[in-house]
């Protein structure tokens, strides 16, 4: 028997016959363990960060493209079918001026009163 295994086999003799010393070193395992198993999972979310980050904003400009183009291509499709020279059109882009002075009133704090209010 070496000096190396007498002494690990004393110091085993030593754990068994003090069972403080049994819970000590069990405690210290497990808290080295926990640690391990602490810097693992940081490590591995420090990893999946930027792909949860790349895929959120890839699938937000998805979305986004999608229902633009959904909606933008029919409105386009739709307003350019539309001879241009009758009434309703006129009165379409009359509105949409009315609309939008209404807006810029509002926006920049002055309220459209009914005398301001362009005629229908």
């Amino acid at each position: 028997m070496t000096h190396d295994t007498a002494a690990s086999t004393a110091n085993s003799q030593n754990a068994n016959s003090d069972p403080l010393s049994a819970v000590a070193d069990a405690m210290q395992a497990a808290a080295a363990s926990v640690s391990e198993g602490a810097t693992a999972a940081r490590t591995a979310a420090e990893k999946a960060l930027p792909s949860v980050g790349l895929f959120a904003s890839r699938f937000l400009y998805t979305t986004s493209y999608a229902v633009s183009y959904g909606v933008v291509f029919p409105l386009a499709l739709v307003a350019l079918s539309v001879p241009q020279n009758n009434p309703f059109v006129h009165g379409l882009v009359d509105g949409s001026r009315a609309a939008r002075d209404k807006v810029d009133a509002i926006i920049g704090g002055t309220a459209v009163t009914g005398a301001d209010a362009p005629a229908a």
